[in-house]
């Protein structure tokens, strides 16, 4: 195992009717007047948005809202955000919703105090100095925003979506009510679990030699993900289905599930590309390539997929031939993700066939024009990228 710092300071409400505890959350925190964020209309038609308001009104606290987060959060709106921030003296934003909307809040944090563009800390050109204090309300389980250090933004001027992740990004909080899932569509729901799964997964598939505990906790978690995430699919309003995924969403990308290891994350970067240029939900957009990622690169160290196969999917191990454990592994997680109606390649997803020329275009923009690499499992250049994305069409 390899040397590691563990910091998740994020305190977590979990369960039916957390919701009631949110305006003493931010108090606790040092918030006085608030910024809601959120997305769609949904979280001010079910009721709520009305919850979070009337608790923050019994702390005494004030607020402003702000809408309009869309799936692969926009630029825009963080300007627009931190605008509205500074206008109105705003020191705490809390954002209602998902994983894009969370992120989108994270932005706005950052956007508002620090003194440069906030594409600039995306890209690498700005160093990130103070953040405001973020909270969030939990209405997806997914992108494991809620408690992780990370958020992803997409820039419209040039479609690039980036990845940004720095400590000061921890939610001080978040509320966690199984029941806020219910209501959501079959597609949002099978997204999330892949997204769960494809965190664990890039945490998971490294050259880091014995890790045990870290190797179960993530093993368990794929499990509890699968099992559960199918009830859910089956029956959207089961209580303990949507508990159990909704913790594994967090404990997916807290890092726990990858202490002592280094992080592959190139999955997560090819489909960047795929959902800045066709506006794909993230999930959806993993399920798209992952195996044929898994299937390019497993040769590497086949034992690690035999063991994914044996410790996750009970197969039992082809001593003899390894390999063949390996490749039934990745095998039954494509056929789970179509179990879920999840996509399995590029076609499927996008609804047609996409030209050699997105493809040559989406590795070029990966790879920086050929001048950097992504991942470690296997160190992939842009021809890889490139034989991959053609591999998943």
């Amino acid at each position: 195992m390899q040397n590691f710092q563990f910091y998740s300071p994020t305190k977590v409400y979990f369960g039916k009717d957390s919701v009631q505890h949110v305006g003493q959350a931010v108090r606790s925190f040092g918030g006085k007047h608030i910024l809601l964020h959120y997305g769609s209309d949904r979280v001010l038609k079910n009721g709520l948005m009305d919850r979070v308001v009337a608790s923050l009104n019994e702390q005494g606290l004030t607020h402003v809202m702000l809408g309009g987060v869309v799936p692969n959060p926009r630029v825009s709106l963080v300007e627009q955000g931190a605008a509205l921030v500074k206008a109105e003296g705003i020191d705490f934003i809390l954002a209602v919703g998902g994983g894009s909307v969370i992120d989108s809040a994270k932005g706005i944090a950052m956007a508002a105090v620090n003194d440069c563009a906030i594409w600039d800390i995306y890209a690498r050109k700005a160093e990130l100095k103070a953040a405001l204090p973020t909270g969030n309300v939990l209405t997806l389980a997914a992108a494991g925003s809620e408690t992780s250090n990370g958020t992803v933004l997409t820039n419209e001027e040039n479609w690039a979506k980036v990845g940004f992740g720095h400590e000061l990004l921890r939610p001080t909080f978040t509320i966690m009510d199984p029941e806020f899932q219910f209501t959501l569509p079959p597609y949002q729901t099978a997204s999330g679990i892949v997204d769960i799964m494809v965190h664990t997964f890039e945490r998971y598939f490294s050259h880091s030699g014995a890790n045990e505990l870290t190797d179960r906790l993530a093993e368990q978690v794929l499990k509890v993900t699968m099992r559960y995430g199918a009830l859910c699919m089956e029956q959207p309003d089961n209580y303990e289905a949507r508990s159990e995924l909704l913790w594994a969403g967090s404990l997916s990308h807290n890092d726990l599930t990858g202490l002592g290891r280094p992080g592959d994350w190139a999955v997560h970067d090819l489909e960047h590309e795929l959902s800045a240029k066709y506006d794909v939900t993230h999930g959806a957009g993993l399920a798209a390539i992952w195996a044929s990622w898994a299937r390019y690169v497993y040769k590497n160290d086949v034992m690690r997929f035999a063991r994914y196969g044996v410790n996750v999917f009970g197969l039992p191990m082809d001593f003899i031939n390894p390999e063949n454990t390996a490749l039934e592994a990745i095998r039954r997680t494509e056929a789970y993700f179509e179990s879920i109606q999840m996509p399995t390649s590029i076609t499927a997803l996008v609804g047609r066939a996409i030209s050699d020329e997105d493809k040559v275009d989406m590795a070029r923009r990966a790879s920086h024009g050929d001048t950097s690499t992504l991942g470690n499992f296997q160190v992939l250049n842009q021809q890889m990228m490139l034989d991959i994305y053609r591999m998943a069409d």
